[in-house]
C-alpha cells in the first residue's frame, strides 16, 4: 500500500529535485546483418532496428504515464559495427546513415554501436571503422560511437591512442570545415587504473 506521504515526496521530487530515469536502452544484435556487400549489410541493418525496436518509444511513454516520472532518452545499442561490418566491402560511414535513419524513424534519442574494439590489436575492418568517425560523427545527430583502446586485462593499445588523437583533430577540422556547432556523441574508453605510460614520440 502506498502512502500519501509517499505520494507528495515522489512528486516534491520530480519537481523539485529533478527526479527522472535518465536513460532506458534496448539491445539488438546485429551479427546475423553481417554480409560482403555494405549495401545490402545497411538494408538488413535498418530493417532489423526498425522491426525489433518499434515500439520501444511507445514503452517508454506508457512507463512514463504509469509511474509520472520522466525518461529522458530512449536509446538503442547494438552490436560493435567494426565486427559486423568486418567482412563487408566499401565505406563503413553508410552504416552509420543506417543507423541515423533507423534512429530516426523510430524516434529515439540516440543509437549507439558505432564502435571499435581495439584494445587487443587491430582489423582491417577496425581500421575502417575508426577512419570513417569523423564523417559520421559530423554527418549524424544521434549516432554515438566510441573505441575501445585499454583494458585493464589487456593493456593499453598505444597505436590506438595515437590513431585516435588523428581522429578527434579530423574530426574538428571537419566540424569546423562546414560550420557543424554541435556536441560529439563520442567516447574513447582507456581505464583509469593506468596512471602512467611510455611511448617513444617517434612512433608518432
Amino acid at each position: 500500500m502506498i502512502e500519501p506521504y509517499e505520494v507528495i515526496e515522489t512528486i516534491r521530487m520530480i519537481s523539485s529535485e529533478n527526479l527522472d530515469i535518465r536513460t532506458i536502452t534496448m539491445g539488438v544484435s546485429l551479427r546475423d546483418c553481417a554480409s560482403p556487400d555494405m549495401d545490402t549489410l545497411c538494408t538488413r541493418i535498418y530493417d532489423k532496428i526498425t522491426r525489433l525496436a518499434r515500439d520501444l518509444v511507445q514503452t517508454g511513454e506508457s512507463i512514463e504515464r504509469e509511474y509520472g516520472i520522466p525518461i529522458i532518452n530512449k536509446r538503442i545499442a547494438v552490436t560493435p559495427i567494426s565486427l559486423v561490418a568486418e567482412s563487408s566491402t566499401g565505406d563503413c560511414v553508410k552504416v552509420a546513415y543506417a543507423l541515423e535513419r533507423a534512429a530516426k524513424e523510430l524516434g529515439v534519442n540516440f543509437i549507439g554501436g558505432y564502435t571499435a574494439l581495439v584494445h587487443k590489436g587491430y582489423t582491417g575492418g577496425d581500421r575502417r571503422l575508426i577512419d570513417s568517425i569523423p564523417e559520421a560523427l559530423v554527418s549524424t545527430e544521434r549516432v554515438c560511437s566510441s573505441v575501445n583502446v585499454a583494458t585493464t586485462k589487456a593493456g593499453i593499445n598505444m597505436d590506438a591512442v595515437a590513431h585516435m588523437g588523428r581522429i578527434i583533430k579530423q574530426a574538428a577540422q571537419l566540424s569546423a570545415k562546414r560550420n557543424v556547432l554541435k556536441s560529439f556523441h563520442f567516447l574513447i574508453f582507456l581505464p583509469l587504473s593506468f596512471s602512467w605510460f611510455y611511448a617513444t614520440p617517434a612512433a608518432y
